[in-house]
C-alpha cells in the first residue's frame, strides 16, 4: 500500500494530508493566527492550588489558564527506580503509586517550567506536565526524569535490548544526567544516527534552559516546530513513499530538515507544480467537506451519523436504502463490517477523540457481534492515537476511548452556528410565532403605545399573515391596538423583535 504526504501551503495556514492506498486518513491544519501548543514549553505561575481536585490552575500567558493534575507532575522520588517499561513513547508515566498531596508540591505565586500536553478545547485550558519532553526524529529526551526506555511499539526483544544498550552507553558518554526514550522511528537505526539526534536534542535543552532561567512568567520558552517539519518528523520514514509540497520555497527548507534528521528520506520531496490544486489529488478537498457533515455514506447504501458533543462523540449505524440479497441478519452484518471499517478511518480523519459510542445494528447472532468487534480492532491497529475498546455492552453497544492531543478537524475549521447557537436545530415558524403572540401581550400591558409593531423574517410574517391571521386579528381587537408586520430578510427564523410605537 502506498503512503504519501500532500503538503499545502496558503497564505494564512499550513495542511497536511496522510493518503494511503488512495485514500486520506489523516487531515492537519495550522493557521497563523492559531497555532496549536502541543509541544510548546513556558514559564508559568501557579494562580491557584485546588486541594480537592489535586491539581492547580497556571497562567502561562494564554488567554484562559492552564491546568496541571497531579498526575502529570514529575515527583521529587521519581528519577531511580529503574521504571523503564513504564514510560511511553512521549514520556508520561503510568504506574499505579499513590500522588502525594499536590499542596505539599505546589504553592500559589510558585514559577514552574511546564509543557503543553493537550490544546485547549472548548472551554477548557490547556493541559500541562511538568514531565518535559523533546522529542527528535529517533528519540525523546526526558531532562528530568534519568531512564531509559524503548517504544512499546518495536516488539523484537533483540532490537530492544540493542536499543536500550546503545542509549544507555551515550547518556554515559556524553554525561547527559537526563533520561531518553527511543521511538518506534528509531527501530533499525544505527548508533551514529541516534547519537547524532542525542546531541542535537542535548543542545537544545541547554538553550531551552538558559531562556527559562533568564525569562520572567508567565513566558513562552520553547516552541515546536512548524506543522509541516513536525508531520515530517513524526511522520517521514521508511513507510512513507514520497513527500509532495505546492510550494518552492518550503519544498527547500523540508529537504534542508529532512537532510539533518532523516537524510535517507531527503530524496522523497518533491515540489508540486501542476495546474490543479495540491488537495485535489485524490479528492482530498472533498473529503474534508464531506467530514465535515454529520452523516456519512457507505458504499453498500447504509449511513453513519455522527454527533460530537463536549462530553462525547456517538456514531449511529443505519442499513438505510441497503436491503441486501439474503436475509436480515446477513444484511445488518454486511452493514455493520463496512461501518466498522468505515468509523476506524473516519475517527483519524475527523480527529476525534474523548469517549465514543458506537451503535452498531442490533444483531442476535454472537458470533456475528464477535466478528464486527475483531474487524474494527484490526481497522484501529492502523491508527496511531492510543485506543481503548470495550466488548458490546449489554445495550449492544460498544464504548471506546482515543487519545486526544489536538482540536477535531471540525472544531478547527467550524464554529458554532449564529441561529441555533450550536444546538443544531432551530425552533419550527410555528413555534416563533406563539413567541411572538406571547411577547405581543407582554410588550402590551408594559407599555403605553398607539401600535405594535412585529419584524421578523420574511417565512414568519408570511404565516403571522396567512395562518395566524385570525389568531392576529383577535389579539388586536382585544389590545384595542393594530398590530402592524415588516419582514427583515437579515432576520434569522428565530430572531424577532416587537416595537411599542
Amino acid at each position: 500500500m502506498s503512503t504519501e504526504i500532500l503538503v499545502n501551503i496558503g497564505a494564512h495556514e499550513t495542511r497536511v494530508a496522510l493518503v494511503e492506498g488512495g485514500a486520506v486518513q489523516e487531515v492537519y491544519v495550522q493557521r497563523a493566527s492559531r497555532h496549536g501548543l502541543v509541544g510548546n514549553i513556558y514559564k508559568g505561575m501557579v494562580k491557584r492550588v485546588l486541594p480537592g481536585m489535586q491539581a492547580a490552575f497556571l497562567d502561562i500567558g494564554l488567554e484562559r489558564t492552564a491546568f496541571l493534575h497531579v498526575a502529570d507532575m514529575l515527583r521529587p522520588q521519581d528519577g531511580g527506580n529503574g521504571a523503564t517499561e513504564f514510560l511511553e513513547e512521549n514520556g508520561s508515566r503510568r504506574d499505579d503509586e499513590p500522588h502525594p498531596p499536590i499542596d505539599q508540591l505546589l504553592k500559589e505565586g510558585q514559577d514552574l517550567l511546564v509543557q503543553v500536553i493537550k490544546d485547549p478545547l472548548g472551554s477548557k485550558g490547556a493541559r500541562l506536565t511538568t514531565m518535559i519532553s523533546i522529542p527528535s526524529r529517533y528519540l525523546v529526551v526526558l531532562p528530568f526524569d534519568p531512564h531509559v526506555g524503548v517504544s512499546a511499539k518495536i516488539e523484537e526483544a533483540a532490537e530492544r535490548e540493542r536499543l536500550r544498550t546503545a542509549m544507555g552507553a551515550l547518556v554515559q558518554k556524553h554525561h547527559a544526567g537526563c533520561g531518553v526514550i527511543v521511538r518506534t522511528a528509531g527501530e533499525g537505526a544505527d548508533e551514529q544516527a541516534l547519537e547524532t539526534d542525542f546531541q542535537f536534542l542535548l543542545r537544545l535543552w541547554n538553550s531551552i534552559s538558559e531562556h527559562a532561567r533568564v525569562m520572567p512568567p508567565p513566558s513562552l520558552v520553547h516552541g515546536d516546530l512548524p506543522l509541516s517539519m513536525r508531520i515530517l518528523r513524526d511522520l517521514l520514514g521508511t513507510e512513507v513513499d514520497r513527500v509532495r509540497v505546492d510550494n518552492a520555497e518550503e519544498g527547500r527548507r523540508l529537504t534542508a530538515f529532512a537532510r539533518t534528521f532523516v537524510s535517507r528520506a531527503a530524496d522523497r520531496i518533491e515540489l508540486y507544480d501542476a495546474q490543479a490544486p495540491i488537495f485535489d489529488l485524490y479528492g482530498v478537498e472533498d473529503d474534508i467537506n464531506r467530514a465535515l457533515d454529520r452523516r456519512v455514506e457507505l458504499k453498500s447504501g447504509g449511513h453513519l451519523f455522527i454527533d460530537q458533543t463536549e462530553a462525547m462523540t456517538t456514531i449511529d449505524v443505519n442499513t438505510g436504502a441497503y436491503t441486501g440479497h439474503r436475509n436480515l441478519e446477513e444484511t445488518i452484518l454486511k452493514t455493520n463490517l463496512e461501518a466498522a471499517q468505515a468509523i476506524a478511518r473516519q475517527l483519524r480523519l475527523r480527529n476525534l477523540g474523548g469517549i465514543i459510542i458506537l451503535d452498531f445494528i442490533d444483531m442476535r447472532d454472537e458470533g456475528h457481534r464477535a466478528q464486527v468487534l475483531r474487524t474494527l480492532e484490526k481497522e484501529l491497529k492502523r491508527d496511531p492515537a492510543r485506543t481503548q475498546i470495550h466488548p458490546f455492552s449489554q445495550l449492544g453497544l460498544i464504548e471506546m476511548t482515543r487519545k486526544r492531543t489536538r482540536e477535531s478537524l471540525g472544531h478547527i475549521l467550524c464554529e458554532p452556528c449564529a441561529a441555533c447557537q450550536g444546538r443544531g436545530t432551530v425552533k419550527t415558524i410555528e413555534t416563533v410565532c406563539n413567541e411572538i403572540f406571547r411577547e405581543i401581550q407582554r410588550s402590551a400591558r408594559q407599555f403605553e403605545s398607539k401600535a405594535l409593531m412585529v419584524i421578523a423574517a420574511p417565512s414568519v410574517i408570511e404565516r403571522l399573515m396567512e395562518e395566524d391571521s385570525g389568531g392576529l386579528a383577535e389579539m388586536e381587537s382585544n389590545l384595542q391596538r393594530p398590530i402592524r408586520l415588516q419582514a427583515e430578510s437579515l432576520y434569522a427564523q428565530e430572531s424577532f423583535d416587537v416595537v411599542p410605537m
